[in-house]
């Protein structure tokens, strides 16, 4: 019997050059995924199908065979729709996660009034379960899951716990890319309520996330994930002081250079595939 010793990561982010940028880091995922499926690793890149997406001038289109998943909210079902596209200039796959209700506007955070979406809590939570759920539908456990953006901030979590038990997660470790605050806003006060799965996840997991800011989902992703990577003179200080490497816990500050040389990223990319 064959031995499968490839090793697998899984990009989960709300931007990647050239599909839609918010910062720097969508020109840096884009180097790190090719670059890091050009050392030999397999790599997954899993985004938002947001409405400004392009899907014709980058070819997206529908994954039927993976047709038939339906997230719950609240106990509402959303139904996902699951579209690839390949990246430019690589023999790797992108998957957006799509839905009526919560991408196709056209839009991304606000509307054509400047006003934050009340409901870009609820597209949060869909986006994180979606991810997660298309994983499985996969059947392709990934060694590490490096979660970039605000809108991955709830995978930490539910991977620790509600998720903690799933086989293709049992091997995983979990990177999470703090940034500095994209909005100002606070969450719709039953983000937290929406968030909770079952009995398998608690109100008081949400305790780091419960103020509904973009800082506060900062400092929960941070919280939860194995490796955080920081770096901005304009990162919240409540971030920076409570996030500290330990025994459990490695902390990465980032480094402009890697906007044209991203190898310590697939450096450590690859020491958590050996840990």
């Amino acid at each position: 019997m064959s031995v499968d010793t490839k090793k697998r990561v899984l990009i989960v982010a709300n931007e990647l050059s050239p599909y839609i940028e918010f910062t720097d880091f969508a020109q840096i995922l884009n180097k790190l995924a090719i670059k890091t499926f050009d050392a030999g690793l397999e790599v997954r890149v899993i985004m938002p199908r947001f409405g400004l997406i392009n899907e014709r001038r980058h070819r997206l289109h529908e994954v039927v065979r993976l047709s038939g998943i339906n997230v719950i909210i609240d106990k509402d079902d959303y139904p996902l729709i699951i579209k690839v596209a390949s990246l430019p200039s690589a023999r790797l796959q992108v998957y957006f996660m799509d839905n009526e209700d919560y991408f196709k506007r056209k839009a991304v955070f606000r509307d054509d009034q400047d006003h934050f979406y009340d409901d870009n809590g609820e597209r949060m939570i869909f986006f994180c379960k979606s991810a997660l759920e298309t994983v499985k539908k996969f059947g392709w456990p990934p060694h590490v899951i490096h979660c970039h953006g605000w809108m991955t901030s709830l995978l930490p979590l539910y991977l620790k716990t509600a998720y903690k038990k799933e086989p293709v997660f049992n091997y995983s470790k979990v990177i999470y890319t703090a940034q500095p605050d994209q909005f100002k806003e606070t969450l719709n006060h039953n983000f937290i309520k929406k968030a909770i799965i079952n009995n398998e996840i608690k109100e008081k997991d949400f305790e780091n996330y419960k103020d509904g800011t973009n800082t506060a989902l900062t400092l929960g992703g941070s919280k939860s994930a194995d490796v955080v990577i920081y770096g901005s003179e304009k990162m919240d200080k409540k971030v920076v002081e409570e996030i500290k490497p330990s025994r459990y816990k490695k902390v990465v500050k980032y480094e402009d250079s890697w906007k044209e040389d991203i190898t310590p990223l697939l450096d450590l990319y690859k020491s958590l595939t050996e840990s």
